[in-house]
């Protein structure tokens, strides 16, 4: 199992499981940030988003995942203040521009993305800002690896870890998971040799009946990680439960805000703590995010369920093993029978 959704979508872009033996099979896990954000969580992005005086920035692959009723493109649309940015700096920006507004930032992903929010965190209080706000949702991945490995059904022989995720945490925290399981757990890149070698290390480990963690992304992963990078996240966070779409609620899984800077958490700040959200019963997401079931395995796949219109963030996301699915094997084959 990759564990990233750049990794999916390099895998199947590049056809790289045509290379391999019909004995070795690729399945997908829950690293896409953007589909393993739960539906609730969106549900209170849009819900601040719509109420007056408030302005939500967020990264642009979260204003087309859909809530509920309706996506932040359509809140904009509909008149409310939501802008996209490329950092959560930009939002800091934002609330020093907009002194009169409470800005609120749509803080999702894995460990990656966790230290450039807790940065906008640790500077809104140094320059005193007392009009920006954090809706968090980060998730982290070893305690999800665990989930899967743990249930009854998984069938998963080896793991591709994610190398963005290891170059700020190292990759210490894994090898607990790989003797607990007996399961190699081999660090790896992002590019088609990337991954086709760190299949080969992880296939090695198992002809030897060993279960290490072994670092493929030597280029850009250390064993300790970022240190700076986690010394800051330590500070301004702190370990959570957290809900993931597809998983349900996994214990000490994410991060939430400290107490020292728990004036910056949005959900603390807005009345959003009634909503609750049912997923459709027509996305099979969360069986995907297992790695129990392809994209095209969903009836609704490619038919109610499309990049314009998604039924579930795996479709939307650009790390969604959906819209891989869709953009790469999916699109062809439609144009090929239409040409036909």
């Amino acid at each position: 199992m990759e564990i990233c959704g750049g990794q999916t979508h390099t895998i199947v872009k590049f056809g790289l499981e045509g290379l391999l033996p019909k004995e070795l099979t690729l399945v997908h896990g829950p690293g896409c940030p953007v589909c393993v954000t739960p539906l609730e969580i969106i549900d209170k992005a849009i819900a601040i988003a719509s109420m007056p005086g408030v302005i939500l920035a967020s990264f642009g692959d979260m204003l087309r995942v859909p809530g509920s009723s309706k996506d932040l493109l359509t809140v904009r649309a509909e008149g409310g203040n939501v802008r996209m940015v490329y950092s959560p700096l930009d939002a800091l920006t934002i609330a020093k521009q907009n002194p009169d507004k409470k800005v609120v930032f749509f803080g999702v992903g894995f460990e990656t993305t966790a230290p450039a929010n807790a940065m906008a965190v640790w500077q809104a209080r140094r320059l005193g800002l007392r009009n920006f706000f954090l809706l968090c949702s980060h998730v982290l991945v070893p305690p999800a690896m665990e989930a899967i490995l743990s249930s009854p059904a998984s069938q998963v022989q080896g793991f591709l870890a994610a190398g963005h995720v290891c170059t700020v945490m190292g990759y210490e925290e894994y090898i607990p998971l790989a003797e607990k399981y007996n399961v190699p757990i081999v660090v790896t890149g992002f590019e088609p040799i990337d991954i086709l070698q760190g299949v080969y290390m992880t296939v090695k480990q198992l002809e030897e009946g060993r279960a290490d963690v072994e670092n493929q992304y030597v280029r850009s992963v250390r064993r300790e990680g970022n240190i700076p990078a986690r010394k800051l996240m330590a500070e301004v966070f702190e370990v959570t439960d957290r809900a993931w779409r597809g998983l349900g609620v996994i214990l000490s899984s994410g991060y939430k805000l400290s107490m020292a800077y728990a004036e910056f958490d949005a959900e603390q700040i807005f009345d959003i703590e009634s909503i609750r959200t049912v997923e459709s019963p027509l996305c099979i997401a969360g069986q995907v995010l297992q790695g129990l079931k392809r994209p095209h395995d969903c009836p609704a796949f490619g038919r109610q369920c499309t990049p314009e219109k998604p039924l579930g963030a795996p479709m939307v996301s650009s790390e969604g093993a959906c819209a891989a699915y869709y953009r790469y094997r999916h699109y062809r084959t439609s144009n090929r029978s239409v040409s036909a």
